[in-house]
């Protein structure tokens, strides 16, 4: 996994997310609450004293006021305005976003824009200056179409040099009707001039299902990476493609979250008709419940759903009701914890408020949500991984097993996500493959997709590390030869290839995904002594 990937989801998570991750409705809803006279007193009260000092700010402060920074908070700045630092008191989670950051987030639940297809990151460049690189091309976008590489230092666009612009200004002149030409020039590694490039924008589609395909005859894997708009029926076209005979590995690792109905809508996949998957109420909205509509329609292949700490939402939203019912074997780290429903309310000017309305909560009734109290905001979301799982909330699955709330889902199969060692962990904070990978192909150009790691390819890579001054011994180099061949692989193919040819090979070599088929047995057993379980209890009932 890249290191910014990481950082792209507590980017996410933190910013457009939270906001975005689980339980996030696009409609202002309707809610009233009754107050006394005793509070709208001191509502108004305390509106005075908030007017008096912003008066005084206003005409007193040594340089002049901007209102809409003292209101809103400066854009791109760790600083923040009233209204956000009102919001940071209630909950991690509520947030104001002001009209870029709103538009942004429009376009991930929509999961499509128009333009060229491509994230892109600032960055230092070799001579110090800050310069937009490409992240990463979509698959199957203009962009990738083009040839568009991750490394590449975006030089001009149309002509107008790109240097010293913010990420945000570059993206702008990137995005156009449907259509339309633009004309892109980047700096690449291995090439003296600069590369250009013409690309006519089109409908951008994010696909939130980002790699499907059959594992092992009759098994097929499925990565979900968030829930937009469009994800259920990513699913539902992938699952008509795939053979699940023998069972299904649902990959939520990474999942941030996204839409409450979307995760509602994939979960009525796997579960029977009429079964509850998630309920949810708040002190000004009354409970709301939500049952499989469609059902599964008897199809019960087992399942093993993979989830990390970084699983979050409506992804354990998904894991938490195929848990209780003993529908899937959860396998991976206790999720991230977080079981808040966030209203957006559309405010004047584009801007919007994302306001938690509600707690939500698993079949059994497990709330998912973690503790936040007397917790800063950096250590919410950079949660200590030795911190135990609380299990205060215990609660019954449909076939009598116990399950915990309060803290995330806790997986049935706990598997911590393996540690990189001392010489790995060097290599991945000097970023040195990826910028071998930069170099190898500014000097072979291009790879063919069933590329190999050869002894040749380890020996460049070790040269490339002398030349960077990067001290890693022989020994060193020799002991993880295999972690680096998979790795240095790995990078290339995505280069080139894409993020979805890329991550079928990681999850081919990924041994959670390996100890997950192994355990296909297992989660059929689990969905069997579940249905005995009811069954008996119903008959000890006199039921039917």
């Amino acid at each position: 996994m890249k290191p910014t990937r990481r950082l792209t989801w507590l980017v996410t998570l933190a910013v457009a997310s939270g906001t975005v991750a689980g339980g996030l409705y696009g409609a202002r809803l309707q809610a009233t609450t009754a107050t006394t006279d005793g509070q709208d007193s001191d509502v108004q009260s305390s509106l005075q004293d908030f007017t008096r000092i912003y008066d005084i700010v206003q005409r007193e402060y040594a340089d002049r006021v901007d209102p809409d920074k003292a209101i809103y908070g400066p854009e791109n700045a760790a600083a923040v305005g009233a209204i956000p630092g009102m919001l940071r008191t209630l909950d991690p989670h509520s947030n104001f976003f002001d009209p870029h950051t709103f538009a942004q987030l429009r376009e991930e639940q929509e999961g499509k824009y128009y333009g060229v297809g491509m994230t892109i990151s600032p960055q230092i460049d070799k001579s110090g200056k800050l310069a937009t690189f490409v992240q990463a091309p979509i698959p199957g976008s203009p962009a990738f179409k083009a040839g568009l590489r991750p490394g590449d230092v975006i030089w001009k666009i149309d002509g107008k040099p790109a240097e010293g612009l913010t990420t945000t200004q570059v993206a702008d002149m990137l995005k156009g009707p449907k259509g339309t030409v633009v004309h892109v020039e980047v700096q690449r590694e291995g090439y003296d001039q600069p590369v250009d490039f013409t690309i006519t924008r089109d409908q951008i589609q994010r696909p939130t299902v980002d790699s499907a395909f059959e594992i092992k005859p009759g098994v097929a894997f499925i990565h979900v990476n968030g829930f937009d708009e469009t994800t259920n029926d990513e699913l539902t076209d992938a699952l008509h493609k795939l053979d699940t005979s023998k069972g299904l590995i649902l990959d939520l690792r990474g999942n941030p979250g996204g839409l409450l109905e979307e995760a509602v809508d994939v979960s009525d996949h796997f579960l029977a008709k009429d079964q509850l998957i998630v309920y949810h109420y708040g002190r000004a909205s009354n409970e709301k419940r939500y049952l499989a509509h469609n059902g599964n329609h008897g199809e019960e292949y087992p399942m093993v759903v993979l989830i990390d700490r970084y699983t979050a939402s409506a992804a354990e939203i998904v894991s938490g009701a195929l848990q209780d019912h003993d529908r899937a074997l959860i396998m991976g780290e206790p999720s991230f914890g977080k079981g808040l429903v966030q209203t957006v309310y559309p405010l004047s000017d584009h801007a919007g408020l994302a306001l938690t309305t509600a707690h939500y909560y698993t079949p059994s009734g497990r709330l998912i949500q973690r503790d936040y109290a007397d917790v800063s905001l950096y250590d919410y979301y950079n949660r200590d991984e030795s911190t135990p799982t609380p299990k205060s909330q215990v609660r019954l699955t449909d076939g009598g097993r116990e399950v915990y709330g309060g803290g995330g889902i806790t997986p049935d199969v706990d598997v911590p996500a393996p540690k990189l060692n001392d010489v790995q962990q060097k290599l991945m904070d000097h970023n040195a493959i990826y910028e071998f990978a930069q170099y190898y192909l500014g000097v072979h150009k291009t790879i063919s997709k069933d590329f190999e790691s050869t002894p040749d390819v380890l020996d460049d890579f070790a040269k490339f590390l002398g030349d960077e001054h990067l001290n890693v011994s022989s020994g060193d180099l020799s002991d993880n030869a295999d972690w680096l061949k998979q790795r240095i692989r790995y990078q290339l193919v995505e280069m080139i290839y894409g993020d979805d040819e890329a991550l079928r090979i990681e999850r081919e070599n990924d041994p959670l995904v390996a100890k997950a088929i192994e355990s296909l047995p297992q989660a059929a057993a689990l969905l069997q002594r579940s249905k005995q379980y009811v069954a008996s209890r119903g008959s000890q009932l006199g039921q039917p």
